[in-house]
Parts: structure tokens; sequence; C-alpha cells
């Protein structure tokens, strides 16, 4: 399966009914990561990739070519995790208030789209994207 065929999958799905076991399971086996929003402050992460990033109006999550870049210590400003935030690659939500889609996402990582849908409207524009793709991005930074 490619991000393609999982974003297909997974266009139109209702807001709150979004993943599947199979869904899940497929992404997981594919080593795909699926990104979608819930309420205005939860940046989902489901499939290679399973957590939820706090995000109130909007965040970045930051990602290195094994997953997303957790801080192991109490200091935000301890210089091993700012070495590796500086060279993150992000995905930025963006929460929109003023109409739909409340949340989209802004990222260097190749990926598709899908729509949640809510009430009719589209209420998130999610992304799919292969783990590869961020290894691809982070031996493509090396070599320059």
């Amino acid at each position: 399966m490619d991000a393609k065929q999982l974003a297909d999958m997974l266009d139109g799905r209702e807001y709150g009914q979004e993943m599947t076991d199979a869904i899940f399971a497929a992404a997981k086996m594919s080593k795909m990561v699926i990104v979608f929003g819930a309420s205005d402050d939860i940046m989902i992460f489901r499939g290679a990739i399973t957590c939820e990033v706090d995000c109130f109006d909007g965040g970045t999550a930051c990602l290195n070519y094994e997953g997303l870049i957790k801080n192991k210590c109490d200091n935000e400003d301890c210089p091993y995790f700012q070495k590796l935030l500086q060279s993150a690659i992000t995905i930025e939500a963006v929460w929109n208030t003023n109409g739909n889609p409340c949340w989209t996402y802004e990222t260097a990582i190749p990926h598709e789209t899908f729509d949640i849908v809510g009430d009719g409207d589209i209420y998130c524009r999610g992304i799919v994207f292969h783990m590869d793709a961020l290894k691809c991005l982070f031996c493509k930074e090396e070599s320059e």
C-alpha cells in the first residue's frame, strides 16, 4: 500500500470515526503515518508513529528519521534537545478560525492529503506519509 491508496481510504470519513482497526493495521504494516486533528488542540499520529501532540490553536511537531523527537530531560534548554530540534523536519498544524477546514498541515515531507468531514463540511485536511520519506529528507540534508 502507498500513501495515495491510504489517503483514499481515509478521504471522506466522519470526524470521530477517522480510524478503523483495519486502516490502523494497514498503515502500521506499510510504515505509513496518518496525521489529523481533533478538537481544537490535538495533532494525532497513527500508524508507524502512534501518539498525540498538543497544539492548541496550532503548533509544531518535530521529527527525525526515526519519528517524533521527544525531550528526554526536564530542561527545555537542554543543549542535546536543542541540537535535535535544529535538524528536525517539522509538521505545522494550522488551526483555521475563519471557516473550514479547521485543521490543515504544512510540511516538507512528501505526502498525500485526505479530508475528514463533520456536519457536511470539511473539518480536517489530514496527511499521510511513508516513514522512508523522513529518511530520504535526512539523507538529502546530510549530502548537501
